[in-house]
């Protein structure tokens, strides 16, 4: 793993060089907080002592060390967990555990995404705010194919000129980890393709982390803006999957989703 680390520049990552780098390649730090794990448990990996380690965390570490399907096969045997050879690393499923802690959040709206923004988990109030035909309707779970391929006047976000650029900013962040992987090459085709707003704001280049906003919508339902402040929390055992939370900014918000799910419950 040193020397597969070793061959990774932080250029292939999108991160800066840094200045008096010793480390050829990335440093264990670097790997770690690219693959969403500790730097002690990623240095105990690298030593070959006993830990526990998930599938999901090995395809993490995988993928930030660019790793091959024999290089990632060996990966697994090292770290005795059973390889599956048609494994897809793409596919996330979450647990009862996670889908009750976002149930619980109800009627606050509550989501699981990846870093493509594919929708894993939802609550119910989720699903009230984000009520877009494309993205029900296309059986497209990523709310960036949604809220892109829809009409502009059936958008729930309000200010659409200034939210989705940050949206398509966080994905490139994540992107430089996941250059040439299929999944993630044919989502931005695809999207690139179906819309000529995100074509062009993806060739911008700009990047950007994911962090806590406030955000405005409109539902067809109340034709009133609903401010919510978006909190992202990252999960363990889920590398580069996150909750994000919404709460209403202000009373009148709170007004508004609770209206929406007396209008869910009937």
């Amino acid at each position: 793993m040193r020397s597969r680390r070793a061959r990774v520049t932080p250029a292939d990552v999108g991160m800066p060089p840094g200045l008096r780098r010793r480390t050829p390649g990335l440093r264990r730090e670097e790997v770690a907080q690219l693959s969403g794990v500790g730097v002690t448990w990623y240095t105990w990996l690298e030593q070959g002592r006993p830990i526990n380690a998930s599938p999901q965390v090995l395809d993490a570490v995988a993928r930030t060390l660019r790793l091959d399907g024999p290089e990632r096969e060996h990966l697994y045997q090292l770290a005795e967990v059973a390889y599956a050879p048609g494994r897809q690393a793409d596919t996330i499923e979450v647990g009862p555990e996670i889908q009750g802690i976002i149930d619980a959040l109800d009627p606050h709206p509550a989501v699981v995404y990846n870093t493509r923004y594919d929708v894993l988990a939802t609550n119910a109030a989720y699903l009230d705010l984000f009520n877009v035909p494309a993205l029900t309707e296309s059986g497209i779970r990523n709310v960036l194919w949604g809220l892109f391929t829809v009409a502009e006047e059936d958008c729930p976000v309000v200010h659409r000129t200034q939210e989705l650029p940050i949206m398509v900013a966080t994905l490139r962040g994540a992107y430089g980890r996941h250059t040439g992987e299929p999944a993630w090459e044919s989502l931005v085709e695809r999207l690139s393709a179906a819309s000529p707003y995100f074509a062009e704001l993806w060739r911008s280049g700009d990047v950007a982390p994911p962090g806590p906003r406030v955000k405005t919508f409109r539902h067809w339902a109340t034709e009133r803006e609903i401010r919510m402040t978006s909190v992202s929390l990252s999960i363990n055992g889920l590398p580069e999957c996150r909750i994000v939370a919404y709460t209403p900014a202000d009373e009148e918000s709170a007004e508004q989703v609770a209206a929406l799910r007396r209008r869910r419950q009937g």
